[in-house]
């Protein structure tokens, strides 16, 4: 499930919403680089990103802006990567538009947490936000739709989310806050989204 084959040209077709997130990854990451560097707090803050406990707020559309900055290469890479390889078989099975809408709100959940939960100043930005929350609606199949996910790609899941808890905890830097928020959003959008499938289906069995 989590092997990819496409040649680029097929996985574009296939995942659009994919390729253009990590395609305006890219360009982000390059204006920030050649804007002042993308671990610059100054460059960071001019292209969008996410912050908090400073004297002002931060105006709502950095909640979403935010999701396609990163800072430094590998956070890049990193993100770009579980995209490429995990985010794929979802979105294929929710269809272009429905994922789209997974990844945003989950990624703008990440940042809400993010927001509220720090208690000292930061700077945020990254893709992990909706890549967790892509992580959140895989665990919400592997548990409750057994005939989606299989056993395989369910245990692939959990390993990638203890690993990837275990990373948020102990590696400096890294925003468990809107890890778990991402995490959370995905995970109950799919129970709603499930919810309503099964309601417009017992609807048209009647």
């Amino acid at each position: 499930m989590f092997l990819r084959r496409e040649s680029l040209r097929e996985y574009m077709r296939l995942y659009p919403v994919i390729s253009i997130i990590i395609v305006i990854n890219l360009v982000m990451f390059g204006l920030l680089e050649l804007s002042g560097g993308s671990t610059q707090v100054e460059t960071l803050y001019r292209f969008g990103a996410m912050f908090g406990g400073w004297a002002i707020e931060p105006e709502l559309w950095r909640f979403i802006s935010s999701m396609f900055l990163h800072i430094g290469f590998m956070h890049l890479l990193m993100n770009s990567f579980s995209l490429y390889v995990f985010a794929a078989p979802l979105e294929r099975m929710l269809g272009a538009w429905k994922f789209a809408v997974l990844y945003l709100a989950s990624g703008i959940v990440g940042n809400i947490f993010s927001y509220f939960l720090h208690h000292d100043l930061y700077i945020g930005a990254g893709a992990s936000g909706g890549i967790y929350g892509i992580y959140g609606a895989y665990l919400f199949l592997s548990l409750f739709r057994k005939d989606v996910l299989d056993a395989d790609s369910s245990k692939t899941v959990t390993i990638i989310l203890i690993v990837g808890i275990v990373y948020s905890i102990i590696v400096p830097n890294v925003d468990l806050y809107a890890h778990v928020g991402g995490f959370v959003g995905g995970f109950v959008f799919m129970a709603i989204l499930s919810t309503i499938i099964k309601r417009r289906a017992r609807r048209y069995s009647m």
